[in-house]
């Protein structure tokens, strides 16, 4: 058999570049990217085909010392499952930070790196300059070697395709030989909905300050295509009125603007005139609450 196919998962820490990594890869965007930690919450699984390829990149949320809620714990799972189906596991840190490893995550990493191949990435090395470079990025490869020793450790930059190639082809001999998983014209296990959602809280990661964007979730009710238009209807929800309040803003102005800049990026993502429709409504301390978080797909 010729073919390939396996699981590559993406960990690592917050804002180091995980989301930034699969959308390279994929050449497409699947992943929202803000300069905020925690942006990413779901494992989501983007999927590359190419000639006898297949691979599934699976990204996950950044590391946690402290769960503060049911949702953070959630969000923590994701990575924990990531180490149960792994066929390669992409490690991501950057370049000039030594961050520790929570213990939990620590172990798992420990134990599984005698069965699955793991590449320890220090991304963002486009960041420092050349006569800088060298230096930072020996600190960088000896902080790593001495937590995991012999372990593969590939410098990168997601953001400018720094060593991307080089990745592929690691990638491509750590995979084993099989079947593809999934239909060759999947790019992702999500659907429609799901990238509205998370485009929308792009915007308001990027937008709102301080505790909103953290405080938010998005559940798209109507999508339907009509003649050339994609009619959507979807509904953001807060845990307090006042972020109700901050949230549309005076006169309208701040949700007007967040439909704004929303519709646009997902007419970009669907390449189809979007006319969109948002509401806010309050669910308080939705954030520890079982039932409304599975509402929500977690």
């Amino acid at each position: 058999m010729n073919y390939k196919s396996g699981f590559v998962n993406i960990i690592g820490f917050p804002n180091t570049g995980k989301s930034t990594l699969v959308n390279s890869i994929l050449d497409k965007k699947i992943s929202i990217i803000t300069n905020k930690p925690q942006t990413t919450r779901h494992r989501i699984l983007g999927i590359l085909n190419k000639k006898k390829l297949q691979i599934i990149l699976s990204d996950t949320p950044g590391f946690l010392e402290k769960t503060k809620n049911i949702l953070h714990k959630i969000m923590m799972q994701y990575i924990k499952k990531s180490f149960e189906d792994a066929d390669i596991i992409l490690l991501v840190t950057e370049l000039g930070k030594f961050p520790k490893i929570p213990i939990i995550f620590y172990k798992n990493l420990k134990k599984i790196k005698l069965k699955i191949p793991i590449i320890i990435l220090i991304n963002k090395i486009d960041k420092i300059g050349l006569e800088f470079r060298e230096n930072i990025l020996y600190k960088t490869i000896n902080h790593w070697n001495k937590i995991f020793p012999k372990s593969e450790i590939l410098p990168i930059s997601a953001l400018k395709n720094l060593n991307k190639d080089l990745l592929m082809d690691k990638i491509y001999k750590l995979l084993p030989k099989h079947l593809p998983f999934y239909p060759k014209k999947l790019l992702s296990d999500r659907n429609n909905y799901f990238f509205v959602n998370e485009i929308i809280r792009q915007e308001i990661f990027n937008y709102y300050k301080q505790e909103i964007p953290y405080s938010v979730e998005i559940k798209t009710e109507f999508f339907e295509k009509k003649k050339n238009i994609i009619y959507i209807s979807s509904i953001i929800y807060v845990e307090r009125r006042s972020q109700k309040i901050i949230l549309i803003g005076k006169e309208q102005k701040s949700i007007k603007r967040l439909r704004y800049f929303s519709e646009k990026n997902i007419t970009s993502f669907f390449d189809k005139k979007i006319k969109l429709y948002l509401f806010v409504k309050v669910y308080k301390n939705w954030r520890n609450n079982y039932k409304k978080l599975k509402n929500f797909g977690y």
